[in-house]
């Protein structure tokens, strides 16, 4: 690929990836936010015979929000929040086969001396494999102990840290657990949370009860993705700080502290 076309292909692969990012985490953390704040009022609102309910004000406007978790009726048009998701790791992935898979960022001869044919197959694979474990994890009876269950995930993370620091390129590694979280993250919108929304809709549709367990599964994979979003952003902005990440000695330990700062970053962002 001539230089130019190659540059060309980076910066505006790139823009709509950080645009549509920017997007997708801020909407979740909004409404995130959000949940927290209406649970704050339920009580009230519950002794004064209302809906738990939030006041904004934005940009000289004020907006009321009400929570309705079993409404009777729903409109005929929603406005759903799902191609950000999309377009942030499609766009993604094309920058990773850009980057990695066709060009030299992927192996270090100082670290292994695996072919590009392995190199890209391990990459893709962690993708496939790490998503796979994920939902067997989640949808399995520890899904059901998030304390330990979310334990285990953070180990199998330093795992894979280490495991890839020592197959990959620093740089590469660091990519691959980013572009894993944002793999999740993505599958949780698409696979987890509007199929279950969409479940919910036509319960609600046909005069049916909402089945509770759609609702706690929509719910808890939003939350994962809330405490993947900010160690995701870490680790895809540490390539401009290499002596201090992924050029580190222990750049797997680096990786694994990131992961878990980013976590409990989130955590304190989470509250409302």
């Amino acid at each position: 690929m001539p230089p130019a076309v190659s540059e060309w292909s980076n910066l505006i692969l790139r823009w709509i990836h950080v645009l549509a990012g920017v997007y997708w985490v801020g909407q979740t953390y909004y409404f995130t936010k959000l949940e927290g704040r209406m649970g704050l009022d339920e009580e009230a609102a519950r002794k004064a015979g209302r809906l738990p309910q939030v006041w904004l004000v934005h940009s000289g406007s004020f907006s009321l929000v009400e929570k309705q978790a079993s409404p009777k009726s729903v409109p005929a048009k929603f406005y759903w929040f799902r191609w950000e998701a999309l377009i942030t790791w499609v766009s993604g992935f094309l920058l990773l086969g850009l980057l990695y898979y066709s060009g030299s960022l992927l192996l270090d001869d100082s670290v292994s001396n695996i072919g590009m044919g392995m190199g890209v197959a391990i990459g893709i694979g962690t993708l496939i494999v790490g998503f796979s474990v994920y939902e067997g994890i989640w949808m399995s009876p520890l899904g059901r102990m998030p304390r330990l269950a979310a334990t285990i995930c953070y180990l199998l993370v330093v795992a894979l840290a280490y495991g890839l620091t020592h197959l990959l390129s620093g740089r590469a590694a660091y990519i691959h657990v980013g572009a894993l979280f944002g793999t999740i993250m993505t599958a949780n919108v698409w696979m987890g949370i509007l199929p279950a929304t969409r479940k919910m809709v036509t319960a609600i549709r046909e005069g049916k009860p909402i089945d509770v367990k759609v609702m706690e599964r929509a719910k808890n994979r939003t939350i994962h993705n809330t405490y993947m979003s900010v160690p995701l952003i870490f680790l895809m902005i540490s390539n401009h700080f290499p002596t201090a990440t992924y050029g580190a000695s222990y750049n797997w330990l680096v990786l694994s502290a990131l992961v878990l700062a980013g976590a409990v970053a989130a955590k304190f962002i989470y509250k409302p």
